[in-house]
């Protein structure tokens, strides 16, 4: 059986990040090949399992049960399709020093004991609790399973200490209660331990990134009158799945009068001469996420409109300049313009237009920055952070604006751009 996430074979190398900071981060193939060391898949599994664990044990917590599939996916390293992401149908349990137990959907844990060899095959199990309530509680699995954690927990000595729970169906609670255990935010302890990449999850999100570049080259090419919103999301859903992808989360396009404000969404209207346009491409790559947005006009753009552009390139080139590690998050909010300046009544109006977010597993971990949390709440920056820089600028037009936003991952001496699609002046699209 493989060691890698035996936890009495984890070692304290287990928990290095292993970075090799090179002039270039490199974005390699998908494949595995013998002539080049790419992804050590087994070395990303003990570092994730080794980093959970490190963060249990700087809580008051002594077990994780995890429904959220990030973080089943981090502990456990298994997924069976992005379809269970809203499900609440598979469940992970992580307690004292014994390896990660997996509730899985059905027949999925006959496949993880033949396939995935680093658990241990009698903790992949089958079961099943509410599926978001269509099993009603009163089926009694709820019960059912929280009496088999709960004497999990007790038989690993941890039956005296609070089970971290990041979250789960309100009928879960009330039975995991009835068997004595006391729940706190188990959430917390998992984006704590998310927090920090190693070389391996760092090269994944470069990956993705890469992926992001090749579709905005073939949306610049695209854009044209005749072409719709939903087009320019058809062929990027295409182009991301031929390429690799996983999950195409989300593609917002959103183009002329419905750029000011901005709707997070997209439309089936045609592109025409003059619109601004910008787009936000949200996929993963082996389970690591993009948050990527570029600003393009088509045929031709107004003094307006080119305004809007710098003023956001500024903004966003601004907050690059100021990442580095210890630096502060509120020191990087600080460089963004306030809300009452871009005409929105306060910071919670114009929430996620200056934004960064942590980017992993999930679209949004830590750690966050933005003028209405960061000023009050500040995080320090640390190497090995990565996470998405986006700002946003109306046109004075009233209806056009600009959306940016740059992938950064944080080095010894301050950061990585990955986001390598030309942004640094406005991209006009069959130009007239």
């Amino acid at each position: 059986m493989s060691r890698a996430l035996m936890p009495n074979m984890l070692t304290p190398q287990d928990l290095e990040p292993n970075w090799e900071w090179r002039d270039r981060l490199p974005a390699w193939g998908h494949s595995s090949v013998d002539f080049e060391r790419r992804i050590d898949h087994d070395r990303l599994r003990r570092y994730r399992l080794a980093r959970t664990r490190q963060s249990l044990q700087n809580s008051n917590a002594g077990s994780l049960l995890l429904f959220d599939v990030n973080n089943i996916r981090y502990v456990s390293a298994t997924k069976i399709g992005e379809w269970e992401r809203d499900k609440m149908c598979r469940f992970c349990l992580l307690t004292g020093d014994d390896s990660p137990y997996v509730w899985d959907f059905g027949s999925a844990a006959v496949h993880h004991q033949r396939y995935s060899d680093w658990l241990e095959p009698d903790h992949c199990l089958a079961g099943v609790v509410g599926m978001r309530g269509t099993i009603p509680p009163d089926f009694g699995l709820m019960q059912k399973y929280a009496k088999m954690i709960a004497q999990l927990i007790k038989d690993a000595g941890m039956a005296d200490m609070p089970v971290g729970v990041d979250y789960a169906e309100t009928a879960m609670f009330h039975a995991l209660r009835e068997e004595g255990i006391q729940v706190v935010d188990g959430q917390q302890i998992m984006l704590a331990a998310r927090e920090i990449k190693n070389w391996d999850e760092i090269q994944l999100l470069t990956q993705a990134a890469s992926m992001v570049d090749g579709v905005y080259h073939m949306i610049y090419e695209e854009l044209k009158p005749g072409v719709r919103e939903n087009d320019i999301v058809a062929l990027s859903n295409k182009m991301l799945y031929e390429m690799g992808s996983d999950d195409v989360e989300a593609i917002n396009a959103i183009s002329g009068e419905r750029c000011n404000p901005h709707p997070h969404n997209f439309t089936d209207r045609y592109f025409r001469p003059g619109d601004q346009a910008f787009f936000d491409i949200l996929q993963s790559y082996q389970g690591y996420r993009t948050c990527y947005y570029r600003t393009f006009n088509i045929g031709r753009a107004t003094p307006s409109q080119n305004d809007a552009y710098v003023k956001a390139r500024e903004w966003i080139d601004a907050s690059i300049e100021m990442i580095k590690p210890g630096v502060t998050t509120d020191k990087v909010a600080e460089v963004w313009p306030t809300a009452e300046s871009l005409g929105f009544p306060n910071e919670d109006a114009a929430f996620g237009l200056q934004f960064g977010h942590g980017l992993g597993l999930a679209l949004h971990e830590r750690p966050i920055i933005s003028r209405a949390i960061s000023l009050d709440h500040p995080m320090e920056i640390q190497t090995g952070m990565v996470f998405a820089l986006e700002t946003y600028c109306p046109a004075t037009d009233g209806y056009s604006a600009a959306r940016i936003e740059e992938e950064v991952v944080v080095t010894e001496n301050g950061c990585e751009v990955i986001s390598l699609f030309p942004a640094e002046e406005l991209p006009i699209a069959n130009r007239y």
